[in-house]
């Protein structure tokens, strides 16, 4: 009866072990591990962290305080632009207003005033129209009252076109310079606005908190993550099947997740197929003992059943029936 030696004996284990790993085993299933899509959440400003809300392990609601970082600059800026706001739209206001309503009285009293004297130079023009063409008047009189006439003509017209004015308000140009002013003003409030907002940040949907990356009271520069979140929906299984079963595969189709211990078979939905193959680990160069190439195949897990698993645990998937 023939032996083999111990390296050929170690050969023949460790080509088992590749052509398992590539392939499935006796009930069909294909070898694979749970992989998660990590959410970093950080702040886009920079700043000491004075709230941490939450620590790893915790379970998140949407929109629950994550972390909080100091804000007292920011809250005295927003403060400021309220102001300049208030005060460029003050200034609007007087231009669109006019004058104020004792200047426009004035104005109309002057008019009124004006009016009167034309009407009184009216009258005596007539008179003297009427005296000059019966020569009891010279002409030099005459010509002295249609002048005194056409002045006070002239004041009334002055002073109708002083209270329009005055009843328009500033003019076009200042006007459209103050409305700039006020939208200016309203853009740096709403910028100070989101950069006190920014200090907190909330969860964007209900997720597991992962882990947390900085103590309370440290300081966290710009965009630095301060919370990892791993939302269920981003739960998924990635496993590897060989050349030969790639085309029973497709997007869209369900495989069933089983591990050691699980008292069910979880479900997911394929996907994404790679279009490249690889070398199942470990990868082994040489000719005679190089490993199977296999291509790797993604699934979402329902997030009901993403709950009972966790990153990187070991399972074996087959498809559905």
């Amino acid at each position: 009866m023939k032996t083999c030696s111990i390296p050929v004996l170690c050969a023949c284990v460790l080509a088992a072990i590749l052509l398992a790993g590539c392939s499935g085993g006796p009930s069909g299933a294909f070898q694979g591990y749970i992989e998660g899509e990590y959410v970093y959440i950080a702040a886009p400003l920079g700043g000491s962290l004075t709230n941490l809300a939450v620590a790893r392990g915790d379970s998140v609601k949407a929109g629950q305080l994550l972390f909080a970082l100091e804000r007292d600059s920011e809250a005295d800026a927003d403060r400021q632009a309220e102001k300049n706001l208030a005060q460029a739209q003050s200034q609007l206001d007087d231009l669109m207003k006019g004058q104020r309503p004792t200047e426009i009285f004035s104005l109309e009293a002057q008019l009124e005033r004006v009016k009167s004297d034309l009407k009184l130079a009216d009258a005596e023009l007539a008179r003297r129209e009427q005296l000059g063409g019966a020569d009891v008047v010279s002409k030099e009189e005459l010509d002295q009252a249609r002048a005194q006439r056409d002045a006070d003509q002239a004041q009334v017209n002055q002073f109708a076109a002083d209270l329009e004015t005055a009843r328009l308000g500033g003019r076009e140009d200042a006007i459209s310079a103050a409305r700039a002013a006020v939208a200016a003003q309203a853009a740096a409030l709403d910028k100070a606005k989101w950069s006190f907002d920014q200090k907190q940040q909330f969860a964007p949907a209900a997720a597991f908190v992962h882990d947390t990356l900085y103590r309370q009271g440290e300081w966290v520069a710009a965009g630095n993550p301060v919370v990892v979140l791993l939302p269920p929906e981003n739960l998924k299984v990635r496993f590897f099947v060989p050349e030969t079963a790639l085309a029973q595969i497709k997007t869209g189709q369900g495989v069933e997740i089983s591990f050691d211990g699980a008292a069910k078979n979880y479900s997911a939905t394929v996907n994404y197929i790679s279009t490249q193959n690889e070398f199942t680990p470990p990868v082994i160069y040489n000719r005679e003992n190089r490993a199977k190439l296999v291509y790797m195949i993604e699934a979402k897990i329902s997030p009901v059943d993403a709950t009972e698993l966790r990153p990187g645990q070991p399972v074996d998937v087959t498809l559905s029936q």
